[in-house]
C-alpha cells in the first residue's frame, strides 16, 4: 500500500466516508487488541471505515495514527472525536500471507 494517498484520492474518500456511520467505537477500555481485531475485520470487508471515540477523547490525536499503524491502514480524516480508516483489500490479502 502507498504510505500517502493523492488529494483526489483523499477528497474521494472523505465524500464516501460523509455518508458512513461508525463501525468501531472505541471507549473507557481504550485501544485494545479487541478493538484493533474489530477494526481489521471491519476494514477486510469494507475497506473505509468510521471509528468514533466516546472514550480517551483527549489522547484521540495520539491515539488514532497509532490504530492505522496497528491495522496497516491509511488515517484519511480525523475530525472531532471521528476518524476515518483506508485499507484497499489488496492490502488485507497481503497481511494474511
Amino acid at each position: 500500500m502507498s504510505d500517502t494517498l493523492s488529494g483526489s484520492e483523499k477528497r474521494a474518500l472523505k465524500s464516501r466516508a460523509q455518508l458512513l456511520d461508525a463501525v468501531v467505537r472505541i471507549g473507557q477500555a481504550g485501544v485494545t487488541e479487541a478493538v484493533v481485531a474489530s477494526l481489521s475485520e471491519a476494514l477486510k470487508q469494507h475497506d473505509l471505515v468510521k471509528v468514533r471515540f466516546t472514550g480517551f477523547k483527549e489522547e484521540r490525536r495520539t491515539l488514532a495514527p497509532q490504530l492505522a499503524e496497528a491495522t496497516h491502514s491509511l488515517l484519511v480524516q480525523q475530525v472531532g472525536n471521528v476518524a476515518v480508516y483506508y485499507r484497499t483489500h489488496e492490502d488485507s490479502a497481503a497481511l494474511k500471507s
